[in-house]
């Protein structure tokens, strides 16, 4: 499974508008149908440039629907967020391959 991660940090001045902006673009990415569910996380580090830093995780359904995604739907989506927030959000994206999961099984 392939996890596309995007970080962003976002500047005070439109932390508010971006926070009810993303929370409306992710559905938007979910609606490419490239990926199963998507997680949207604070970062819990005081960044030295300031502002508030986020990671939106999205799981790939394959590596073939990321490069679909890339290649039919990423540039139309960035576009929105660069329109909007210019050079207020810094965001970098990464890949990431789940290796194995693990979780606590509770019996009763």
């Amino acid at each position: 499974m392939i996890i596309y991660n995007v970080t962003a940090n976002i500047d005070a001045s439109i932390h508010d508008k971006w926070l009810a902006w993303i929370k409306e673009h992710i559905p938007q990415v979910l609606a490419t149908g490239h990926f199963n569910e998507a997680k949207l996380t604070k970062v819990l580090v005081e960044e030295d440039m300031g502002g508030t830093t986020y990671s939106i995780q999205y799981r790939a359904k394959s590596r073939e629907a990321l490069e679909n995604y890339y290649k039919n739907d990423a540039e139309r989506l960035r576009a929105d967020s660069l329109k909007l927030f210019a050079d207020k959000v810094l965001a970098f994206r990464t890949e990431l391959e789940v290796i194995d999961e693990y979780a606590v099984k509770f019996e009763s």
